[in-house]
């Protein structure tokens, strides 16, 4: 009976471990639009790796960002794509803060590589914060407090009682006779 229910607990705990990362990858693989959107302060930046670029012109395809406002790849703000086989990618620059549709047009495909919107906020100017007034105090443990005289001699004696019931206790076990 105990070895079933060790092998039961075992079981479940693979089974859990095993369902782990198939649950994890699940949430990504229905979330992904073949473009990865992300927002900096006032810049919005969009990269993709479905985009294969024209050997005529050279150029791996187009972004667009929309307003809420308008409708349509064509009414957007474009920028070209950049990059290698691997990775292409562009921004836009000086956002005002709302929400933004991102279209990416690959070079001679009449479908979208993706559309994903994004939300840009006010950006906030960072705030500077104090630096210690007397430099940064390293050093080995306890270099940053001086615990004084009284500290070091308990702590001292602590390790002195700690070595002599270690020797203690080994020579006793050395000698089996002895009760």
């Amino acid at each position: 009976m105990r070895t079933f229910q060790l092998l039961l607990r075992s079981g479940l705990t693979v089974t859990a471990a095993a369902a782990l990362p198939l649950a994890l990858t699940a949430g990504t693989a229905g979330a992904a639009s073949g473009i990865s959107v992300s927002t900096t302060g006032t810049t919005v930046s969009v990269t993709t790796s479905a985009c294969s670029q024209n050997r005529t012109t050279g150029v791996w395809g187009t972004g667009s960002l929309l307003t809420s406002s308008q409708g349509s790849f064509a009414e957007g703000r474009k920028a070209t794509l950049a990059g290698t086989t691997v990775s292409q990618s562009t921004a836009w620059t000086n956002v005002t803060p709302g929400t933004y549709t991102v279209i990416v047009m690959c070079q001679n495909v009449s479908t979208p590589a993706g559309t994903q919107s994004v939300i840009v906020s006010s950006s906030t100017t960072p705030t500077a914060t104090a630096s210690p007034s007397r430099g940064v105090m390293g050093g080995l443990g306890g270099a940053t407090k001086d615990y004084g005289p009284l500290t070091l001699a308990a702590g001292g004696g602590l390790v002195g009682v700690g070595l002599i019931a270690t020797a203690w206790f080994l020579r006793r076990r050395a000698k089996p006779y002895r009760l």
